[in-house]
């Protein structure tokens, strides 16, 4: 179904409150990008209509997004959600529409792919997920979906990551499966 492109823009409001939730994030979290400047960052995401859509998404649902890496290459600004605990609005999903499908009862109401998707997003990948975990610890109470690879979704299983007892696990599920505490987290290029 295709979304109106009107339906992906800011107001002036909302984009003045966000940009300003991303300074003060990105200027309170230094660690996690040094040697990048914010005035750099903000004129990307000035230049970025679609991309400050997707951001706003991001923080809309809890995530707390944030400047993780810069790629010299293509020049964009990456962002994770750097929430403490995954996502709080993105949480009891299974990992993707075909395991959403599958369920014949008690369906949660999205999946994990179908969100990140609908949102502009990736998923974060098992590296990536790992790389988040050397800027903070995240998820010491919930578990965020991971990109599982092809192999294991035919199997029909899928992979998701926490962080528990100092250390970061990777574990498998079947992907229909959902749980409280269980969501994702996403990755944008900006």
């Amino acid at each position: 179904m295709a979304r109106n492109v009107k339906s992906r823009e800011l107001s002036l409001e909302q984009r003045k409150g966000l940009l300003g939730a991303l300074k003060a994030r990105f200027e309170n979290n230094m660690g996690r990008h040094e040697g990048l400047e914010w005035t750099q960052v903000q004129a990307r995401l000035e230049a970025s209509a679609e991309k400050l859509w997707s951001l706003n998404e991001m923080e809309r649902t809890g995530g707390e997004p944030d400047v993780v890496g810069h790629d010299k290459k293509t020049g964009e600004y990456i962002f994770y959600d750097c929430s403490a605990e995954s996502p709080k609005d993105r949480r009891s999903v299974c990992y993707d529409r075909e395991a959403l499908e599958s369920r014949k009862e008690h369906k949660p109401s999205n999946s994990a792919i179908g969100m990140a998707e609908g949102m502009g997003l990736e998923v974060l990948t098992e590296e990536q997920y790992r790389e988040l975990q050397k800027l903070g610890n995240f998820d010491t109470k919930t578990s965020s979906w991971v990109k599982t690879p092809s192999d294991i979704r035919k199997l029909g299983g899928a992979l998701f990551c926490d962080r528990r007892y100092d250390s970061v696990f990777l574990y498998h599920n079947g992907a229909e499966s959902y749980y409280a505490a269980r969501g994702f987290r996403g990755l944008l290029k900006v």
